[in-house]
């Protein structure tokens, strides 16, 4: 087996583990996924995902808490609807990692 397809299972897997509710950055998911060097790798990944996939895409924000797409942009306000609509709260613009953060 092709070992970028391998890791790229792995990753998606991750993504896929995280509960209602609970939000992981990206590095956080490569470290899971046993890539901890690869955070960029889970965004491409994320990028390249198709829009009917079911894996819960909208829980991974960045190491700040923070949506990665441009504040205001239809892709950001979509994840921030479904992030609380699970009931994940906000300061401001960032998640309460503190609160939510998938450990």
């Amino acid at each position: 087996m092709n070992a970028d397809i391998d890791k790229e299972t792995l990753i998606y897997t991750v993504i896929a583990g995280i509960p209602v509710g609970k939000v992981a950055s990206y590095g956080q998911v490569a470290g899971l996924a046993g890539y901890p060097q690869n955070s960029r790798l889970v965004g491409r990944l994320l990028k390249m995902m198709p829009n009917d996939s079911v894996i819960p895409w909208h829980r991974v924000v960045n190491s700040q808490g923070k949506i990665s797409f441009p504040a205001g942009s239809e892709k950001y306000q979509e994840q921030r609807e479904k992030l609380l609509s699970e009931g994940i709260s906000f300061k401001s613009d960032k998640v309460n990692i503190k609160l939510h953060r998938w450990i």
